[in-house]
This record gives C-alpha cells, structure tokens and sequence, in this order.
C-alpha cells in the first residue's frame, strides 16, 4: 500500500475506528502545516512490537498475544498453543527501536506535506510467525489454526520505498526483534510476579 493509496477506497471494517484515528491525525498535521506553516510531518509505521508492548491475551497485538500464549505452553507444559484463523493472512512488523530510528532520521530528512510509511516491505504469513515465536520461546508441542475463528484482512504490507529513497532503512530483523521481545517480556513478568 503506498501512501497515495490512502482514502482511495472502504475501509476495512474491523481496523476502521483505529484507522479513522491515525487519518485525523495525518490530516490535523497536513492542516497546521497549510494553515500556519508549522514544519509538522507524519509518519505511518506497520505492525509495531518491543518493548513497553501489552501482553494481555484479550486486547493485545498479534505477536506479544502469541509470545504470551508460547511462554504460557512452556511454563505449564501444554501440548498444544491455538492460535485463531487459518494463519495464511500476510502482515509486516517492524521492531519499536526501527520506528524510533526512522522518525528521528524523518525530523532531519524530510520536510514534506506528504506522510511517509514506515515498515520492513517484508510479509511474513500468521503460520511463519506462530513457528518463529514458537521457536523463540523454545516451545515444542503443535500448533493448532482455530478455521473457525476470523482471520482478518488478508494482506497488510506497505510500501515504504519513500522514506528507503530518502535514505533509510530497518536494521532490526523479525528474528532479532522477536527475541528482543521475548527478553523484554521475561523481566517484565519477572517485575510482576
């Protein structure tokens, strides 16, 4: 998806309010930059992970859901982790410390009305994902795709050639940064136990 692809079609009706919310926000920064001239610039990342993340099974993101949901199978030993849907949706994550890396090179890059993506440009599918934390967190037993539940959009990847033609790109890896992740969270339980 490029950037000029925005607003061009529906949105998609379980990401609409929080993509209602991420336009208005590009739009308020476009409208003080042409109102009052203020040097305001928007970044749009993909799928974030890291550190400082919610780990909470019912309203977190895919990949701290599925960090806790592997750590849990280790530690209690479960023979099985169901993860919803039949894991073939496509997404793109980008480390926490990629995005902070990106905005800080976007204050002194770029000067432009236009907002400008910020991802890997790299998919992996839901399945991938599931087996690279599973192997993270060093679990062994099977994992089982839940068909009966949603899967959601089928394909979330941005295209993030402007802000790569300006200069800069994620270093961090999907395997660095699931096992950054996955560290970040072990202190974290450590502190709440």
């Amino acid at each position: 998806m490029k950037e000029d692809n925005l607003l061009t079609g529906l949105l998609e009706p379980t990401n609409e309010p929080y993509a209602v919310a991420k336009i208005a926000g590009i739009k308020l920064c476009e409208a003080y930059r042409d109102q009052y001239g203020c040097n305001f610039i928007s970044a749009m990342p993909t799928n974030l992970y890291g550190q400082g993340d919610n780990y909470h099974l019912q309203n977190s993101h895919v990949v701290p859901a599925l960090i806790r949901k592997f750590d849990t199978a280790v530690k209690d030993y479960l023979p099985e982790v169901e993860i919803w849907g039949t894991g073939k949706p496509l997404r793109e994550f980008m480390y926490v410390d990629d995005l902070a890396d990106a905005c800080l090179f976007l204050m002194n890059n770029y000067d432009n009305k236009q907002f400008v993506n910020v991802g890997t440009s790299e998919e992996v599918s839901i399945k991938e994902l599931a087996e690279k934390v599973a192997e993270v967190t060093r679990y062994k037993g099977k994992i089982v795709f839940n068909q009966d539940k949603p899967d959601g959009t089928p394909r979330k990847l941005m295209d993030s050639s402007r802000i790569n033609n300006v200069g800069w790109r994620h270093t961090i890896s999907l395997e660095e940064g699931l096992q950054k992740a996955y560290h970040f969270y072990q202190k974290e339980m450590q502190i709440l136990e």
